[in-house]
């Protein structure tokens, strides 16, 4: 399987945050060639995300450097997603 780099750009107190991040780790073991890297908005690193990205609503999540969604997300996307860049 190829590498992946999943990014979560996160923020204080986002629910649906919060609902990715426990969707993933329900998922995460069955991803072994993912790597999941969590940024705050709030940090240098988020801010450089946002503007790069546009993400006006959280979490942004990015899959390999490309803007996947923002704001909420759909379960069967995202893995049908990590699917098609894994090679699986």
């Amino acid at each position: 399987m190829t590498k992946v780099l999943l990014e979560e750009l996160s923020a204080p107190g986002c629910v649906h945050c919060a609902e990715f991040e426990r969707f993933w780790s329900t998922i995460q073991k069955d991803w072994p060639n993912v790597e999941y890297k969590k940024m705050m908005v709030t940090t240098p690193e988020g801010q450089e995300l946002v503007q790069k990205y546009m993400i006006f609503a959280s979490p942004g999540i990015i899959i390999n450097g490309e803007l996947f969604s923002t704001g909420g997300f759909n379960k069967e996307k995202l893995v049908a997603k990590l699917k098609e860049v894994s090679g699986k």
